[in-house]
């Protein structure tokens, strides 16, 4: 059974850095893509950034420039650096791995971590 677990949220300042990681546990056949999408209270979960399976990256407008995803297919690990964060950024960040097997695309997700951007 797979498991995602995300690290390294928490309460910064705006302007300041964080860093989060998320690690798969269990068997992952093919690591197809990994994304990470944000809630913010009172609104949809949205795309936050994305490597597809070819490798290429997209972000969302809101944090081009300032956030950078990056992946560890070994290690089945992905990771968003998050910098210049500010006060809109808050949100629940949750990670998502796709298993793209022969059988088809099977998404993970973790279950979110916290990120709160005081002004």
């Amino acid at each position: 059974q797979v498991q995602l677990v995300e690290s390294g949220g928490g309460l910064v300042q705006a302007g300041g850095s964080l860093k989060l990681s998320c690690a798969a546990s269990g068997t992952i056949f093919n690591i197809g893509g990994t994304a990470w999408y944000r809630q913010a209270p009172g609104l949809q979960r949205e795309l936050v950034a994305s490597i597809d399976d070819d490798a290429s990256i997209w972000y969302v407008d809101s944090v081009t420039g300032r956030f950078t995803i990056s992946q560890d297919i070994v290690l089945k690990t992905t990771t968003l650096q998050m910098n210049g964060l500010k006060p809109d950024d808050t949100a629940v960040y949750y990670c998502k791995i796709r298993d793209s097997s022969w059988s088809g695309d099977h998404d993970y997700w973790g279950r979110g971590i916290q990120v709160t951007v005081s002004s």
